[in-house]
């Protein structure tokens, strides 16, 4: 089993951070793992994207050149990557962000509404966590549980608050997915 996930939107997004908690989380259940960051100049309001492979077996290559899911927290991010998902692969798309639909069909598309659900928790700096527990939640790639344990490994916060918020997003993004499934 080899299952590879784009995550792609705008620098601040925290992006690079879903990617890297979900390969940290794999690699805490024993799979083989790979993190690839990209990034532009500007970071911050310029592109982020990342890849992250994880397989039961060594993996030869770590770029996805046709991932399995793709999470789209933007209109850009959707334009560059609905065409490279495998047919029968699924893209998360944070629909606060895209107001276009995607053209394929061949495909499983989530329109998650993670701005609004984030203004709920009260904080827009759980919107990543409540797309990456939908992705979680989806495809079980790891669980939630497991994503908890790896977002308290990465993010050596010293505000529980804000923790509390980032767990909630996971199980507030898992159980928005699973309820449109």
């Amino acid at each position: 089993m080899l299952i590879k996930t784009v995550f792609s939107g705008f620098g601040g997004q925290g992006v690079l951070m879903m990617g890297y908690i979900l390969a940290v989380s794999a690699m805490r259940d024993g799979m083989h793992v790979t993190y690839l960051p990209a990034y532009g100049a500007e970071v911050r309001g310029g592109t982020a994207n990342c890849t992250v492979s994880i397989s039961d077996e060594d993996i030869a290559s770590p770029v996805a050149s046709s991932p399995d899911y793709v999470i789209a927290m933007n209109k850009p991010s959707l334009i560059r990557y609905e065409g490279q998902i495998k047919p029968k692969g699924t893209l998360f798309l944070n629909s606060d962000l895209v107001d276009i639909d995607p053209k394929r069909e061949d495909i499983r598309v989530f329109k998650i509404p993670a701005n609004t659900i984030a203004k709920k928790l009260g904080s827009e700096r759980a919107i990543n966590m409540i797309m990456l527990g939908a992705l979680s939640a989806w495809t079980k790639i790891t669980s939630i549980d497991s994503l908890i344990n790896g977002l308290t490994e990465v993010i050596k916060t010293k505000s529980a608050k804000q923790m509390g918020i980032n767990e909630r997003g996971l199980e507030m993004g898992a159980k928005y997915v699973l309820k449109g499934a």
